[in-house]
C-alpha cells in the first residue's frame, strides 16, 4: 500500500513591481528639540535641559533585475544638548548634582544596501521590501563639564561595522514619487570607542551585539523618486 502526497498550490503570481533598469533616489530628513524646565521624574529633581538632534539620509538605488536593486545610503546625523543642572535623589543621604554640562556630537555612515521587492497582490501602488544593509561608520562627540573651581571636557571617537535586515512597505503617491516606511529587526553590531579626557587620561572600549528584535527607534519615513 502506498500513499501519494497531492500537490497543493496556492497560485500567487509574482509581478513586476519595480522594473530591471529602473533608478531608485530618495533622502529621508528628520529634526526634533527638547526643552526641560525644572522637570521631576522618580529620583531626578529639577532637571533644566535644552537641545535638537537633526539626521539626514540621501539614498540611490539600481534594479539591475526585476524586483530586486542594488545601492547606497549615506547619512550624517548632529545632536546638541545643553544641561544646566540636574539633581539625582536616591535616599535621604544620598544626593548627586550635575551642572553645566555641553555635549555635541556628529555621526556618519556609509551603508550598501540590497532591496528585493515583494508585489502586494496586482497593485502597482503598494508593496512591501526587505532591505540588506552593510553599514560603515562612526561619530566624534565632545563633553564639556564645569562647576565654580574647574573645567573639564571629553573628546570621543567611535567606530562601527554592522549588518541588518529592514522590512518596509512604499506607497506611490504618483507615477515616479513614493513614500517609504522601514523598520529595523536584526543586525549584527561591532563597536569601538576612544576617549580622551583633559588632553591627559586616554581610554579604550569595544563591544559587540546582535539583535534579534524590531527597534522602534530605527523607524525611517522617507521620499523615494523612480525613474
Amino acid at each position: 500500500m502506498t500513499a501519494q502526497a497531492q500537490e497543493f498550490k496556492r497560485n500567487i503570481e509574482a509581478h513586476t513591481f519595480v522594473p530591471k533598469g529602473q533608478w531608485i533616489v530618495g533622502s529621508s530628513v528628520s529634526y526634533s528639540e527638547h526643552n526641560e524646565q525644572n522637570y521631576q521624574f522618580l529620583v531626578i529633581d529639577g532637571f533644566n535641559s535644552d537641545g535638537y538632534t537633526f539626521k539626514v539620509s540621501p539614498m540611490f538605488c539600481y534594479a539591475f533585475k526585476d524586483n530586486v536593486a542594488a545601492g547606497g545610503r549615506f547619512s550624517y546625523g548632529r545632536t546638541l544638548t545643553k544641561l544646566d543642572g540636574v539633581t539625582l535623589n536616591l535616599d535621604e543621604d544620598t544626593k548627586f548634582d550635575v551642572n553645566d554640562m555641553y555635549q555635541l556630537k556628529h555621526t556618519y555612515s556609509a551603508i550598501g544596501i540590497l532591496r528585493n521587492y515583494i508585489n502586494i497582490g496586482t497593485s502597482k501602488r503598494f508593496a512591501l521590501f526587505a532591505e540588506t544593509r552593510l553599514e560603515v561608520g562612526g561619530s566624534q562627540s565632545k563633553v564639556v563639564t564645569k562647576d565654580n573651581t574647574s573645567l573639564s571636557g571629553t573628546y570621543s571617537k567611535t567606530t562601527d561595522f554592522g549588518l541588518g535586515v529592514a522590512p518596509g512597505i512604499v506607497a506611490f503617491i504618483n507615477n515616479f514619487t513614493a513614500v517609504e516606511v522601514s523598520v529595523g529587526v536584526l543586525g549584527l553590531d561591532f563597536s569601538k570607542v576612544k576617549q580622551t579626557t583633559d588632553q591627559v587620561y586616554v581610554g579604550e572600549r569595544s563591544s559587540s551585539a546582535a539583535n534579534f528584535k524590531i527597534n522602534l527607534f530605527s523607524i525611517g519615513l522617507g521620499i523615494a523618486f523612480y525613474l
